[in-house]
């Protein structure tokens, strides 16, 4: 028997960082970006074990071939330092500042900002996480930055620690860029699309997957219908089709419960799979029906320094269900809402 979803408890991983320190708040408000290659098509595995299995993926006239890293494939969550340095570019790129292939910035600030563990062993699992980014062999097809060529490549050319304090831990990292991961970057964002912070938040990597596959492919529109099967090509998932249905359920009835996943929600009927932008889903739950977006959120934070944004959106939910109150705007509602909270007096 598969366990029930637990209604009270949020699927999302605790929100580490609510107040970014003020010396990197210029860093925190660059926009999540990531390539639609790797968001479209399955480059990273989502197993949280090292993956030593070699992976072959077809769509089309596309192909992949991913070989492991002696420590095992790039994971899902690796993802988080691509999509941090191609962050960093486009916001530099966007005030006509220049980018190079080789970036050098602080992890801490790289793990505040994606929502990692700054404790020791978020350090040490950086640092893996570079072994796999740097290690993992990818051949594919795939066009970058409008080049249509054969390529052979790790995700990050090399990785080197510049700078260590004296408990030998990471105060600044240089990152050499892959020239095919560069190539987005230097097309201005024709191959990038933005993210939403909530995906950081997101625990388990299909959810991530899920998310991406429904950035690139529903995008903006009303909803996106793709078969399971394909589906579970998409997501890179090695699992049994019965094992995956059974995992997409579970998620999907977390997702009716929480509304954890970003703009987005899935619903499963026989082996099709429809994906619907939230703001147009006609959902009756008040989970659904007053939407925060990210820029609400952030403007919350600042009026309630020291809470929990998320424990305030649920709060504010159920302040207005019961006291029957007619929200004309969710984002100006809730802000207002967080001004009255206020900070936490220390």
């Amino acid at each position: 028997m598969s366990e029930l979803p637990n209604p009270t408890r949020s699927p999302l991983l605790p929100d580490r960082h609510s107040q970014p320190d003020f010396f990197i708040a210029d860093i925190f408000d660059a926009t999540p970006k990531g390539d639609q290659a790797s968001m479209e098509h399955p480059m990273f595995t989502l197993s949280t074990k090292p993956d030593m299995e070699s992976m072959n993926y077809r769509h089309g006239d596309i192909f992949i071939k991913i070989g492991p890293s002696p420590i095992g494939r790039a994971t899902v969550h690796d993802r988080d330092i691509l999509i941090y340095c191609i962050s960093q570019c486009m916001a530099r790129l966007n005030e006509g500042l220049p980018v190079k292939k080789s970036m050098r910035f602080n992890p801490h600030d790289m793990m505040i900002v994606t929502n990692r563990d700054t404790s020791g062993r978020g350090y040490e699992g950086f640092r893996n996480a570079l072994r796999r980014l740097q290690g993992t062999q990818i051949e594919t097809n795939i066009k970058m930055g409008g080049k249509d060529q054969w390529n052979v490549f790790s995700l990050i050319d090399k990785a080197e620690i510049i700078k260590e304090d004296r408990e030998s831990r990471m105060l600044e990292v240089e990152i050499t860029l892959s020239d095919w991961l560069f190539d987005a970057i230097e097309a201005k964002g024709r191959d990038l699309l933005t993210l939403d912070r909530g995906y950081f938040r997101l625990r388990k990597p299909l959810e991530r997957r899920l998310y991406e596959i429904a950035r690139k492919h529903c995008g903006s529109q009303k909803s996106f219908r793709i078969g399971l099967q394909r589906l579970q090509e998409k997501t890179g998932s090695t699992s049994e089709a019965w094992e995956f249905r059974r995992m997409l359920n579970r998620i999907i009835v977390d997702n009716e419960t929480h509304g954890h996943i970003p703009e987005y929600d899935f619903v499963l009927e026989g082996d099709m799979v429809t994906i619907v932008r939230r703001e147009v889903a006609a959902l009756p739950s008040s989970a659904r029906r007053l939407m925060i977006s990210e820029e609400a959120r952030e403007k919350g934070r600042k009026a309630a320094k020291g809470w929990d944004i998320y424990a305030l959106e649920s709060d504010w939910r159920e302040w207005v269900d019961s006291k029957s109150i007619e929200v004309a705007s969710s984002d100006a509602h809730f802000v207002s809402f967080c001004k009255k909270r206020g900070p936490i007096k220390r």
